[in-house]
C-alpha cells in the first residue's frame, strides 16, 4: 500500500514566552502547513483521509542567528567590490591661529606628548556640568562637520570650518598642538585607522570618513566622533559602519556606576566578531575630563578592521 505524502511549506513564527522558561531566553518555532496523509481504499475511486497534522520544530534563536550570519557572509563573498586605490597623502597646510583670550590646555606650549595621568578622574557636580557643556559643544561641531562631507571637499576645508566654529564658541580645539599635531580635528578616510591629519586630498565618491572632534572649554575636554558616508558607498562598507554604530550603542548600554571598562570592551568585541569584524587593540580612547588621556583607557569602538578596502 503506497503512502502519499504531499510536501509542506515551512514558515517562521515566534510565540510569546511561557512561564516555564527563562524570560531572557527567546525561542522561535519552525511550523509547516497542515499535512494530510491518504491511503487507497478497497472501493475504487475513494480514499480514506486521515486527520491533518502539523510539523512543529522548536529551536533556540542562536541557531537562527548563526544561519543568518552564514547567509550574509555567503552573500558578501559573492558580491564583487571594486578595489579602491590606496589612500595618498595630500599637502598639509600650516596650523590655524587661536585668539589669545581663549584658554589653552597645558600641553600646547610644551609641544611634547603629555604622559598618561596615573590618577583616575573623579568629578564633583561642577566638574560634571563643565564636562557636559564641553561635550555638547563637541557634538554640535561634529554635526556641522558631517554636513560638509561630500565628494570634492577636502579634509583641510573641514578642518578650517571646525576650527572656526570652536573658537567662535570660546573654546580651544584640543588636537591642535597635542604632541605636535598640526590640525584642529582628526579626519580619518577609508583605511586610515584613526587620528588622520587633514590635508589637500579631495573626498571621493564612495569614501567613508571618521571625524574626531575634541574641544577644551572651561578647563574640560569634550570628545566625540562619527563615521560619515561620502556619496555612493558600497554595501560591505555600509555594513561595516552600521555594525560599528551598533557596537557603540551596546557599549553605552553597559555604562553605569560601578561598571568595569573590560565589560564595555567585551560587549564591543562580541558584537563585532559576530559579523566577522575585529577590534583593533593597538589604539585606545582618551575620553573626557580635565586631562586628555589617563590610565583608565579602553578599546575604541570606531577602530574596527576595515575589510572592504
Amino acid at each position: 500500500m503506497a503512502l502519499k505524502v504531499p510536501i509542506c511549506r515551512l514558515c517562521w513564527v515566534s510565540p510569546a514566552p511561557t512561564p516555564s522558561r527563562d524570560p531572557g531566553e527567546r525561542w522561535s518555532f519552525l511550523v509547516g502547513q497542515p499535512l494530510k496523509t491518504s491511503f487507497p481504499s478497497a472501493v475504487p475511486g475513494k480514499e480514506i483521509f486521515q486527520r491533518s497534522c502539523v510539523i512543529v520544530s522548536r529551536k533556540l534563536s542562536g541557531l537562527e542567528e548563526a544561519m543568518r550570519i552564514r547567509r550574509a557572509r555567503e552573500l558578501q563573498s559573492s558580491v564583487k567590490v571594486r578595489k579602491r586605490p590606496p589612500l595618498r597623502r595630500g599637502k598639509v597646510s600650516g596650523k590655524l591661529l587661536v585668539p589669545d583670550h581663549i584658554p589653552r590646555p597645558p600641553y600646547v606650549d610644551s609641544g611634547l606628548l603629555p604622559e598618561l595621568s596615573s590618577e583616575h578622574q573623579v568629578h564633583n557636580d561642577e566638574g560634571i556640568a563643565c564636562m557636559r557643556a564641553a561635550c555638547e559643544l563637541a557634538a554640535h561641531v561634529l554635526d556641522y562637520a558631517g554636513i560638509l562631507v561630500r565628494p570634492s571637499v577636502t579634509t583641510n576645508e573641514i578642518d578650517k570650518a571646525v576650527h572656526k566654529m570652536i573658537i567662535d564658541a570660546g573654546a580651544y580645539p584640543s588636537p591642535l598642538g597635542y604632541g605636535g599635531f598640526p590640525k584642529s580635528v582628526c579626519t580619518s578616510v577609508n583605511e586610515c585607522m584613526c587620528h588622520g591629519i587633514p590635508d589637500s586630498r579631495q573626498l571621493q565618491d564612495g569614501d567613508i570618513i571618521n571625524i574626531d572632534v575634541t574641544v577644551y572649554l572651561n578647563g574640560y575636554h569634550g570628545d566625540t566622533s562619527k563615521t560619515f558616508l561620502c556619496g555612493n558607498v558600497n554595501e560591505p562598507t555600509k555594513r561595516l559602519v552600521k555594525v560599528t554604530e551598533e557596537c557603540l550603542e551596546r557599549a553605552i548600554s553597559v555604562c553605569k556606576d560601578g561598571a568595569s571598562f573590560k565589560k564595555i570592551g567585551k560587549r564591543i568585541s562580541e558584537h563585532a566578531e559576530k559579523y566577522g569584524y575585529g577590534v583593533v587593540e593597538r589604539f585606545v580612547g582618551h575620553g573626557v575630563g580635565t586631562v586628555m588621556t589617563d590610565l583608565g583607557v579602553w578599546l575604541k569602538v570606531k577602530h574596527l578592521q576595515l575589510s572592504p578596502f
